[in-house]
């Protein structure tokens, strides 16, 4: 952290420049913050070669993702304060390194404990590469052009989620796990180069205390660390049967209760929570974990369902949800042109609906599916997101000076992002709980006693005994093929109630537009006040 001091470049950018210079500031930001969006899910589809090779068990090798992601969210809303402290430029550029540096370290990782620290540090680079990007962005693209900026890094938003699973099934399958990290090194240095050189720093700025806020980063570290851990690990836990999740859900409670208390009480907040008196700010901070809700959850459930009910391979679910991004791109680029132009309430809500209409048509998936069956859901599910995630970041800043905007971002991103864990979260267990409960009611008529059982039963053991084998043994085979069926069949209900569940939850949430003070994305600067 120490060298993010030493100016990285010592010439500001002109304002004239930096407006010329806007969209290849904008790929720059973007392109780093799609490094650390591809990084949250990329591993996921190498975690059985990971065990294989460094010797772990399940759990052990999830602390991977885990130790990314919890560095992650607690670094988020220290963004703004680091970015006043070092300068955001060198801070910026010096987390583009930093994260740089330890994903070639993962990949030369060899042993679990190497591997989860340097995923740990990895986290700490990551954790500035989307709200910092964001502020940068609101400053390049002010006033009327500030939608075109939240377009551009929203594409990288949607985009980079889905692409992870993609392109570490592809990276795996063709070469060895250790590439999916390799992979950012080339990209990360271009992003850092170009962020160096052309990345103003801000015309606002703030007055910076020489304090620092310790009591506030332990709190803050306890209370969102001890969240997202119990949020990763709940499911595979079982909850609250669990003494860990307990343990994890009381010290998520008191440190965040106790970080609320004392940075609303102290001078030089390390996160100054004030800022919610902004009505818009605190608008978009409750909404966003409805977005991260719906983002996350849906990019989660729909390549467990082809790859497990309809046997698709992580490379098939890529080139099958490439037409979402595409999707989403376009649908980001249109809304830039026409949300300065209406109410972007009335876009969020077009957005909803269109999201909800996609998740009710993906209720009706079935283990029969086809490539053309899976295109206008994921077109629509494109379209929907892409009309909600820009104006909503823009109206959620609208109102903050622009000294707070990247508290304001870091903030959103944090619900967005806590939002996103808390739907995987969710997902995860309704899956289970539905699939075991469509389990019981199938095999309530899959008896003996139906007719139509029995007779099913006898076909496939006649049809078995022509394998070879004893009557008994076919039988058992049969038995076995219907058990498979049953499951087969109540898993997929349960990701139709899943689906179905998400559009809902989206719909059902629009009542909370209405706390918004305007639906203008550029209201009127009136600070925290």
């Amino acid at each position: 952290m120490a060298t993010m001091a030493l100016p990285l470049t010592s010439k500001q950018i002109a304002p004239e420049d930096v407006h010329r210079l806007r969209y290849v500031i904008a790929f720059a930001v973007t392109l780093a913050s799609v490094l650390e969006l591809v990084d949250t899910s990329i591993v996921n589809v190498a975690i059985p070669h990971m065990m294989g090779n460094l010797g772990a068990t399940l759990e052990e090798i999830a602390w991977v993702s885990t130790g990314y992601i919890v560095a992650n969210v607690i670094v988020l809303p220290l963004t703004s304060w680091f970015a006043d402290r070092f300068g955001r430029r060198n801070y910026y550029t010096g987390s583009i390194l930093l994260f740089t540096t330890a994903s070639f370290f993962c990949g030369n990782a060899s042993s679990l404990e190497g591997l989860v620290a340097w995923r740990i540090i990895q986290g700490i680079g990551g954790g500035a590469l989307i709200s910092t990007a964001q502020t940068i962005l609101f400053d390049i693209f002010p006033g009327k052009e500030r939608a075109k900026g939240t377009a551009i890094f929203g594409v990288g938003v949607m985009v980079g989620p889905a692409l992870g699973p993609t392109l570490g099934g592809w990276i795996t399958e063709n070469y060895s796990w250790p590439w999916i990290f390799y992979i950012n090194i080339p990209l990360g240095i271009i992003a850092a180069i170009l962020c160096a050189r052309y990345v103003p720093e801000p015309v606002h700025k703030k007055e910076r205390s020489e304090t620092i806020d310790w009591w506030g980063v332990f709190f803050l570290i306890l209370g969102i660390g001890a969240l997202q851990i119990l949020l990763e690990r709940g499911q595979a836990k079982g909850w609250f049967e669990s003494r860990e999740i307990v343990i994890e859900t009381v010290l998520a409670a008191t440190g965040i209760v106790s970080f609320i208390i004392h940075e609303l009480r102290t001078e030089h907040p390390i996160v100054d929570l004030r800022v919610f008196k902004n009505r818009q700010l605190a608008a978009g901070v409750l909404f966003g974990p409805i977005l991260g809700f719906a983002l996350y959850s849906s990019i989660f459930a729909l390549p467990v369902f082809l790859q497990t009910l309809v046997g698709y391979t992580a490379w098939d679910t890529g080139k099958i949800l490439f037409p979402r991004a595409i999707a989403t791109a376009l649908t980001m680029v249109i809304g830039s042109r026409i949300v300065n132009k209406i109410d972007a309430r009335y876009m969020i809500a077009t957005g909803v609906f269109i999201f909800f209409s996609a998740m009710v048509m993906s209720s009706h998936f079935t283990t029969e599916l086809g490539r053309s069956d899976i295109f206008w859901p994921m077109i629509l599910t494109g379209v929907g997101l892409g009309f909600v995630f820009p104006p909503l970041t823009a109206l959620a800043v609208a109102d903050l000076h622009p000294s707070q905007i990247g508290q304001g971002t870091g903030l959103f991103n944090l619900a967005r992002q806590l939002g996103g864990s808390f739907g995987i979260a969710v997902t995860a267990t309704l899956l289970t709980h539905f699939t075991e409960e469509g389990r019981e009611a199938l095999r309530a008529h899959a008896t003996l006693y139906d007719p139509a059982t029995r007779s099913w039963l006898a076909a496939v053991t006649q049809r078995m005994q022509q394998f070879g084998g004893t009557v008994e043994e076919a039988r058992i085979k049969a038995s076995a093929l219907l058990d498979l069926i049953v499951k087969q069949q109540a898993s997929v209900i349960a990701f139709e109630k899943v689906f179905l569940l998400m559009g809902t939850v989206f719909v059902v949430s629009l009542p909370m537009l209405l706390l918004f003070r305007t639906g203008k994305v550029r209201g009127n600067v009136r600070g925290s006040h």
